[in-house]
């Protein structure tokens, strides 16, 4: 994976889901560590437009990346003319892209997602939006994540599923992944926001590997997290 750093970074800011808080992210992305963003830039904010077009300057300037979300999957799939199922919030992010000033932002967030990982093993580190497989340790993620979905993009992008739904509608996640996650091995995810005092949830699996969780509710009435990796 060593391919998708312009250089070797002597340092990483491990930045979890956005959601349209550009406020947050402007000051988050405002370092001098390798950035990488765990997904989910967009949706539920104010500004999903502006964290976009902030997220591909920081690619341009060769300062960062960031990991393909399931919502910013969704938005991809929309831009380019499909029709999967469509909620106010991504409607509510559409409007912002298009108001833009750029006016080709569209056409560049396109390309960004369609080159975005879904993975990401460096060393002893692994990054995710949602959920580990074993074969991460192994295959490369898809070239093309907004191609037809398998099931190793599926657990990158939504985690591991059980049968039983929320009163929201949605499934309920269970995290039986974090246990096969090998030891001495960290991995930083998003997709779930687990944190019960603000601060990144951490859980440790039978097989002694380590899972942090970053999401902690930035525009869903949390705020946005972030840390600092030397390597």
């Amino acid at each position: 994976m060593s391919s998708l750093f312009s250089s070797n970074p002597k340092s990483l800011r491990i930045i979890g889901d956005v959601h349209g808080d550009w406020h947050a992210f402007k000051h988050a992305v405002h370092t001098n560590h390798f950035i990488i963003q765990l997904g989910d830039l967009v949706d539920y904010g104010a500004e999903s437009g502006k964290v976009m077009a902030l997220m591909l300057k920081v690619i341009e300037e060769k300062r960062g990346l960031f990991l393909i979300g399931n919502h910013d999957r969704k938005l991809g799939l929309v831009l380019k003319g499909h029709k999967p199922r469509i909620d106010n919030a991504l409607n509510e992010t559409i409007e912002q892209i298009n108001s833009h000033h750029d006016k080709e932002l569209p056409e560049k967030i396109i390309h960004a997602l369609e080159q975005a990982p879904a993975w990401i093993v460096l060393k002893k580190l692994i990054f995710v939006h949602a959920g580990f497989h074993t074969r991460m340790l192994t295959e490369q993620p898809p070239l093309n994540p907004l191609a037809q979905i398998n099931p190793l993009l599926s657990r990158a992008l939504y985690g591991e599923t059980s049968n039983k739904l929320y009163k929201s509608g949605y499934p309920v996640r269970k995290l039986k992944w974090v246990n096969h996650i090998p030891e001495g091995y960290t991995l930083y995810c998003g997709h779930d926001c687990r944190s019960t005092d603000g601060r990144p949830w951490v859980r440790k699996g039978y097989a002694g590997g380590t899972a942090i969780f970053m999401d902690t509710g930035a525009s869903k009435g949390g705020h946005l997290s972030w840390v600092d990796i030397t390597l």
